[in-house]
């Protein structure tokens, strides 16, 4: 008899935590200017009942298109998505009831903040517009520093209509925390900069950087989590590249692509992300394509093929893997909807659930 109620809480116990597994709690970033957004959204979420609840709205932000929430979650940071004064943007976050408060904003000193990382001391933006890079420093309330350091790249590249000037499109920390990785559209060029955590005006210096194909435009970059390899989407042309990283240094391993015969032609690639455990990296690809790409990762870093498939609506800006690695969630701006795929772990493959939430001009997924 004991043994019999041992297996039966047991069992009990496997049930309740696979039923709570399976709950996700989700923050969108969008664009605004529309009408079709308010703002950040914040969402509960179970995949298997279908049901997507909209739990509370940050309306202070403009154009909050990118996300970066602390590693502590009790500080949410946004960029303010403008062609003229862009800014940055704090709120506290109250991840158990899923709420913002509004701390304050702080101006980049460029156009077009289009990315933001945060660190436990700084914030950082990637400004397309201005071809450069803002600095903010965080204060122990979690509001933002004015301007600390603004960084501007100089240089262009080989296509004249995308390419004649500086678009840095992405700033993202390396796991150690050590290095800053900022891709520039305009210059075919990523560069590392050194971070010193403790410096209050030379926060970024310089490091290393490495030229990548001409014309390919170098957009997002995901990192594994031992810090070994990167893997960087380039928006113009559609070129996947695969790098080895050590010491704040990138080496070239491999160059393939997300542009297929079924595709097209057309790259206007976006986003790019490892699976939790590091077995297969997906990338999208916008335009006429609006489509995913799977790949499965080498021992030695090297991409292989798996599989491609529609994202279920129009130009997949961004996307994200849920954090048990079971589904991929596909932001499509352009159709203003987030399409639910279900993940095969052992092969990495996609299927549409059939399953999508309705939400204007999404572009910035992070679950938490």
């Amino acid at each position: 008899m004991k043994r019999i109620l041992i297996l039966s809480l047991l069992s009990l116990t496997m049930t309740l935590f696979h039923a709570q597994s399976t709950e996700y709690r989700l923050l969108i970033g969008t664009y605004t200017g529309n009408g079709k957004s308010e703002g950040i959204y914040s969402y509960k979420i179970n995949v298997e009942k279908g049901i997507f609840e909209k739990q509370s709205v940050a309306k202070e932000i403009k154009n909050p298109s990118f996300l970066a929430l602390a590693a502590d979650k009790k500080y949410l940071y946004a960029v303010g998505e403008s062609d003229r004064a862009g800014s940055a943007g704090a709120f506290a976050f109250n991840a158990k009831d899923a709420t913002f408060r509004f701390i304050n904003s702080s101006e980049t000193k460029s156009k077009g903040p289009c990315y933001i990382s945060a660190s436990n001391k700084h914030v950082f933006t990637a400004n397309y517009g201005g071809g450069s890079i803002s600095v903010f420093g965080r204060q122990p309330d979690g509001a933002l520093s004015e301007l600390q350091q603004l960084i501007i790249h100089t240089g262009s590249s080989i296509n004249p209509e995308r390419q004649a000037k500086p678009y840095v499109h992405q700033v993202l920390l390396t796991p150690d925390k050590k290095y800053l990785i900022a891709n520039d559209l305009g210059t075919d060029i990523v560069t590392v900069y050194r971070y010193d955590e403790n410096a209050t005006t030379q926060v970024l210096i310089p490091h290393d950087s490495i030229k990548v194909k001409l014309g390919s435009g170098p957009r997002h970059m995901t990192i594994s989590k031992n810090g070994k390899f990167a893997y960087l989407m380039q928006e113009v042309d559609g070129t996947v590249t695969a790098f080895s990283l050590k010491n704040g240094k990138l080496t070239i391993l491999q160059e393939t692509t997300v542009i297929t015969p079924q595709s097209g032609d057309e790259a206007r690639a976006a986003d790019i992300h490892l699976s939790p455990d590091g077995k297969f990296v997906y990338a999208t690809n916008r335009g006429t394509a609006s489509n995913i790409t799977c790949f499965a990762v080498g021992m030695d870093g090297k991409l292989t093929f798996v599989q491609q498939i529609s994202t279920g609506g129009v130009g997949p800006r961004n996307f994200n893997l849920t954090p048990d690695g079971k589904y991929v969630f596909v932001a499509n701006q352009n159709s203003d909807n987030i399409v639910v795929f279900q993940r095969d772990k052992k092969t990495g493959t996609l299927t549409n659930t059939g399953k999508m939430m309705q939400v204007g001009a999404p572009v910035c997924l992070v679950f938490y």
